[in-house]
């Protein structure tokens, strides 16, 4: 006997013909997020995946842990291997759930049949070992609607799995399936969730984060790290670059009109991000955006946003309220970093009365005013910062 993980790979189901590619992609990150437990064996078997450890030293609640955090997994679950031999099944269902089904109060079985040379079919092994657990565990009730542990054996071709309740995974695409977009990342509570939004969705992240420093801290971009750290729990290495943006930001400051600073900042924002996106070979740029949350945020602004940018920009959180975003941010743990009181370079320059309803042509002729600000887009640029998050 030996204990394994199962994984169940929800939506992939669905990925027909290409569905084994989807697996291969998803063992892949199972085996990086591992490795640092140690050696792991997969075997994609019908709708699982089979996740032994190759050393018994090995702890099972650190990797049930690390793969609850792994996209494309819809469900896993702890189970116990034993010969197919209905005894040997009916032993190891009771000592290897003995814990489960003495705090439990009611329960009911399910069983699988693979191996149709098995004697039992699966409404008999269900009714049998249901006698003999109830026989076992007096205090114990049969729900068959809403128990409070779901005992399952699965009987394959080579052994039996016996496993309890199964334990909800993060679901979504394995990342890396969808392609490469980068973040626009910032210390506030909403880009962080849409990078973890869009990852859920097979994306490989890597992200970009303006830094104006004197007006900007230290302590602000390793905020950034830090939810970044957070993210790349559920998605893996995000590659990250730091621009310097003082520059930019004091010429905006200093040529362009003030109800324009906030549209025109986020505009270089996309135009120095879709350049490094480009040499990621990513396909979209990512931001945080809600409509109609600040004042850069409303429809006509964004349009104005857009158009500084030849790739697409998702925006997962475009029709989210802030409560909704919020709950994302607390389930990923990154609230409480994200209100730590740092401010971030949107913060800097903020105009008393930003124009909500910009025009297009007249953003066009207040960003024009900055005369060398394809110079300093290019020293940016050059400037970038490096930093690997894992």
């Amino acid at each position: 006997m030996k204990e394994i993980i199962l994984i169940k790979n929800g939506e992939l189901a669905l990925k027909g013909l290409n569905r084994s590619s989807f697996e291969d992609i998803l063992i892949k990150n199972m085996k990086r997020r591992l490795k640092e437990l140690g050696d792991f064996n997969f075997t994609k078997s019908q709708s699982t995946i089979v996740v032994e450890p190759v050393s018994e030293d090995i702890d099972l609640d650190d990797a049930v842990e690390i793969l609850e955090r792994v996209f494309g997994i819809a469900a896993l679950s702890r189970a116990m291997t034993c010969e197919k031999d209905f005894e040997k099944i009916k032993e190891t269902a009771v000592s290897y759930l003995e814990d489960e089904l003495e705090d439990a109060r009611t329960f009911k079985v399910e069983a699988k049949r693979s191996d149709k040379h098995f004697p039992l079919k699966s409404p008999e092994i269900a009714r049998e070992l249901g006698g003999y657990i109830l026989s076992k565990f007096n205090h114990l009730k049969v729900d068959v609607h809403n128990p409070e542990i779901t005992v399952t054996v699965e009987v394959r071709d080579s052994h039996a799995f016996i496993r309890g309740n199964n334990i909800k995974g993060a679901g979504g695409m394995p990342t890396g399936t969808s392609g490469r977009g980068a973040i626009l990342i910032s210390g506030g509570i909403d880009s962080p969730v849409a990078a973890y939004m869009m990852a859920k969705r097979g994306i490989e992240l890597c992200a970009v984060h303006f830094a104006s420093p004197p007006y900007t801290s230290e302590l602000a971009e390793l905020k950034v790290m830090e939810l970044l750290k957070k993210v790349a729990r559920y998605s893996g290495v995000i590659t990250t670059y730091v621009v310097p943006f003082t520059k930019l930001q004091e010429a905006i400051r200093d040529n362009c009109p003030e109800e324009y600073f906030t549209i025109i900042m986020r505009r270089i924002m996309m135009m120095l991000a879709e350049r490094l996106a480009k040499s990621q070979n990513c396909s979209a740029l990512i931001t945080g955006e809600s409509v109609g949350q600040v004042a850069s945020q409303t429809i006509y602004a964004l349009a104005c946003t857009d158009c500084a940018a030849d790739m697409p920009v998702f925006r997962p959180c475009i029709g989210m309220d802030k409560e909704e975003i919020i709950r994302i941010s607390r389930k990923i743990d990154t609230f409480e970093t994200s209100i730590q009181p740092y401010e971030d370079c949107c913060t800097v320059f903020t105009p008393k009365h930003p124009r909500t309803r910009p025009k297009l042509e007249d953003v066009l002729l207040a960003e024009a005013k900055i005369e060398n600000l394809e110079e300093l887009m290019n020293e940016a640029y050059e400037n970038v910062k490096k930093v690997i998050i894992s």
